[in-house]
């Protein structure tokens, strides 16, 4: 396995260069704007070129980070919330009342659109939620296979789960909870069962493969993915043309293209520029190969964690107070995303600890329920003041991390 080269990796981007770390996750474009910016669809050579940008390179780059089988099986839209509530608005002639949806307590993104799209039709929503791995310390939860089957009947429509979770960090066993569930929704004689996968905070740590997964619809955000603010949606080719009706303008002839959940059209700028991904992704190790990128990543990534879990979970944490949200041991199921509350005798708030963050400078992490309303809510007291994240990737140093220890150090003292 090559190692990854983070001085390479860190020259791609300048926000770096100014000893800024970042520790909370966030060239095509200026190009297209330039030298393509008008409508496509028409036969002169400016518009031909556009179409080929947006319509061809764009969804052929995002196919192979999803593994998927066609460029056919890719949208655009402006964020994952968007993408998932188009789904949901296209399949609202394609659920019936009694339908059951099956949710967890993660970010909205995967919630949300599926609970409003039950409330419109009639459908029941149940909860697969988080159980505690460890029984002394509650907040570290994980999502069990074992407690998501039983929930399955033969009405269950929908199954939404996240790859990886955004405060947990922890990444779930997909393929073999996706096997499971539709061995038991089968035996149970359910008709159709559609899963939906949340990649968002499983994208920039580990390879998407939608096809060994056996997933319907998959989403990530290539702004997570080092790439503009504009998501990814996979679906599956017999989904769009048995499940889907468009919720685009009536007169387009769209029955079997993804197209037909792009509204008005995504912001084709960021479209062309998210191919610039794959590119970045492909250069990290000589292969010029996802896999070996991302066990190049996977493998330094390891190293980010080791030290900082280490220093949270040490015994004088402990006897802190600190609590890890989530999974508490290192391992490749655990990616460097790291929430923690400090309670006790002497709790502290997690906006109490960001800010001394913010006073030393020069260190960005934050703190609340990021989206995972229902998960934080369900754990914590204070749901608005939730946890502290600490969120790294690939591109960050050991150094780093370091400096992150010692600020935590006096905002724990």
């Amino acid at each position: 396995m090559h190692s990854l080269d983070v001085d390479f990796a860190r020259s791609q981007f300048p926000a770096l260069k100014d000893g800024f770390i970042f520790a909370e996750n966030a060239g095509q474009i200026y190009e297209y704007l330039l030298y393509s910016n008008v409508q496509f669809g028409a036969g002169y050579s400016k518009s031909v070129e556009s179409t080929r940008r947006v319509m061809k390179e764009a969804p052929e780059a995002t196919m192979k980070l999803f593994n998927a089988s066609s460029p056919d099986e890719i949208v655009f839209g402006a964020s994952t919330t968007m993408n998932l509530e188009n789904l949901a608005r296209g399949m609202e002639n394609d659920i019936q009342t009694g339908d059951e949806f099956i949710v967890t307590l993660e970010h909205e993104t995967n919630v949300g659109p599926w609970t409003k799209l039950a409330a419109r039709r009639g459908a029941i929503v149940k909860y697969w939620k988080p159980t505690p791995t460890n029984p002394k310390n509650p907040y570290s939860v994980g999502y069990k296979v074992e407690e998501l089957l039983p929930l399955i009947t033969s009405k269950t429509r929908i199954l939404a789960f996240n790859a990886c979770s955004n405060m947990l960090g922890t990444i779930l066993p997909i393929k073999d909870i996706v096997k499971a569930a539709r061995k038991v929704a089968k035996e149970q004689g359910s008709k159709k069962l559609e899963i939906s996968l949340d990649c968002v905070a499983y994208a920039p740590h580990r390879l998407i493969d939608v096809n060994d997964w056996d997933v319907d619809f998959a989403v990530f955000s290539f702004y997570k993915l080092y790439g503009p603010h504009i998501s990814g949606l996979f679906v599956r080719l017999s989904s769009l043309r048995e499940s889907i009706s468009p919720v685009v303008h009536h007169f387009l002839k769209v029955h079997d293209k993804s197209y037909k959940l792009q509204p008005g059209g995504p912001g084709y700028e960021l479209v062309y520029g998210t191919i610039g991904v794959l590119q970045y992704l492909l250069s990290l190790t000589p292969e010029n190969d996802l896999k070996a990128s991302f066990d190049a990543i996977t493998s330094h990534e390891q190293k980010l964690i080791e030290p900082l879990l280490s220093f949270l979970t040490a015994p004088e944490q402990n006897e802190r107070g600190v609590r890890i949200i989530g999974e508490e041991t290192l391992g490749l199921t655990r990616v460097p995303t790291i929430c923690f509350v400090v309670v006790g005798e002497k709790p502290k708030k997690s906006s109490d600890i960001v800010e001394v963050f913010d006073k030393n400078g020069g260190i960005g992490i934050r703190f609340g329920h990021n989206y995972a309303y229902g998960l934080i809510d369900h754990l914590v007291s204070d749901v608005n003041d939730g946890a502290v994240r600490i969120s790294l990737v690939h591109y960050n140093t050991v150094q780093e991390v370091e400096k992150i220890i010692e600020v935590l150090k006096e905002a724990l003292a």
